[in-house]
């Protein structure tokens, strides 16, 4: 790479905008669950873009009185506190019209006719300005990107036409990712609705097709789970429906963290229904994953479940872990296949109501969490192996469908980190891009 072409970043109309910190900077009782202005924490902000999950707003009068922080399309945000260099385009297909940073992320805002606010997304993301982060960025308990260390950093230049070519490219595969997490989302509604209306509200078909409740179904009221069910179904553990819960390991005096190519699962690199792997994961040997595997023994089938806040994240392993496995914080639950199925397992897991049960059953002063007994105890409606049969083929190809996109998106990101250095260095050319592109 040319020296040459380096610019730093306070030779250019790049700006770094820091969040409110000031008098009028809001209060927890001043958050409320929906408003005028969305008000952005670092969780907010992932490596793949923004999380809508948890979101807390603010009032339009305590917007108004807040003088730095609120963005503009095509505005980045960037995690400068605790996690760093997390990144998120705030374009056009945000749902949000107003929206404020806290004090642990910046907005770098840029003049379009100097850099395109995509390309400049971009290179954020490139190797290039992660090394220079890890560089400049201070704090041991918590590490911190200084705005003013950031302006010394540096931005490979490139003219409009060469910024447009590059974004194109980039943004005809980030366009391809998204689409699939918008229609895994879906998947994912559309599987809990499924979930829903056969083990909640009992409307499952009957054997007439129709929806059982609804249609007039036998209901009795059960003493164990306080509510009716249908009748010929009754109140089980889920230590009755499973053959094995069990955890990964723990690597004091059995391996080291940081050999090998393998990832080494935690809490933080799971997510519903998806593993993030990434940078953010340990790694570990071979042997070391053989060792981990002779107690966690993860099989296809199998449901992880996070034990430690949060608690009650879930996936469903619907391939054969090769290349991975799972730390001591992560149970791994195996149905009994002669009572349920893994999809309704997983389902069930994945439930509002175990999240309800392990919010009110966890422990612990610092960081709260469930133990191995207390899941096991909780109770569930059970009407028998036939109808989770049932269940699984109607929400199976559901599950697979999601499991191929999230797959597909792996690939797509292999490929998109494969081609941003290379193309921002020039290393690899782009030809001339048709109008339809």
């Amino acid at each position: 790479m040319n020296e040459s072409n380096l610019q730093y970043f306070k030779d250019t109309k790049i700006q770094f905008i820091d969040g409110d910190r000031g008098k009028n900077y809001p209060s927890k009782s001043e958050f409320i669950d929906d408003g005028h202005c969305l008000f952005l924490d670092t969780k907010n902000v992932t490596e793949s873009g923004f999380n809508f999950r948890k979101v807390l707003f603010i009032s339009k009068e305590k917007d108004q009185l807040l003088a730095n922080g609120k963005l503009q399309r095509g505005d980045i945000v960037l995690t400068s506190r605790g996690t760093l260099g997390n990144l998120a385009f705030y374009g056009d297909d945000i749902p949000y019209e107003h929206i404020r940073i806290n004090s642990g992320m910046l907005i770098v805002r840029t003049d379009s006719k100097e850099y395109l606010p995509y390309y400049l997304y971009i290179f954020l993301q490139s190797d290039i300005f992660k090394r220079q982060c890890n560089q400049i960025s201070s704090g041991s308990a918590q590490p911190q990107l200084p705005v003013n260390a950031l302006k010394n950093a540096s931005i490979l230049k490139k003219d409009l036409i060469n910024q447009r070519k590059i974004e194109q490219v980039i943004r005809c595969l980030d366009d391809k990712i998204e689409l699939n997490i918008k229609i895994n989302a879906e998947l994912e509604a559309m599987a809990k609705l499924i979930y829903d209306y056969w083990f909640v509200q009992f409307d499952f078909p009957d054997k007439n097709g129709k929806p059982y409740k609804a249609s007039g179904g036998k209901m009795i009221y059960n003493e164990v789970l306080k509510r009716e069910i249908p009748v010929g179904w009754h109140a089980a553990k889920l230590k009755d429906v499973i053959s094995r819960c069990a955890t990964g390991l723990n690597p004091r005096n059995n391996f080291n963290l940081g050999e090998g190519e393998n990832y080494y699962i935690t809490i933080k690199s799971i997510e519903n229904g998806r593993i993030i792997f990434d940078d953010r994961c340990d790694f570990i040997s071979d042997e070391s994953l053989k060792i981990i595997d002779e107690r966690s023994n993860l099989q296809v089938g199998d449901v992880l479940f996070t034990s430690i806040q949060p608690v009650g994240v879930t996936y469903l392993i619907q391939e054969k872990p090769t290349n991975w496995n799972i730390n001591e914080s992560v149970f791994t639950i195996r149905a009994n296949p002669e009572r349920i199925t893994s999809d309704f397992l997983y389902m069930m897991l994945s439930s509002t109501e175990i999240k309800t049960f392990t919010k009110q059953s966890s422990t612990g002063s610092v960081h709260k969490g469930i133990r191995h007994g207390v899941l096991k105890d909780f109770n569930l409606p059970y009407g028998g192996k036939g109808i989770t049969e049932s269940f699984t083929e109607a929400v199976n190809p559901i599950l697979m469908k999601s499991f191929m996109l999230d797959k597909e998106n792996q690939q797509l990101n292999q490929l998109r980190d494969w081609l941003l250095p290379m193309l921002i260095t020039g290393q690899l050319k782009i030809n001339p891009l048709k109008n339809h592109l």
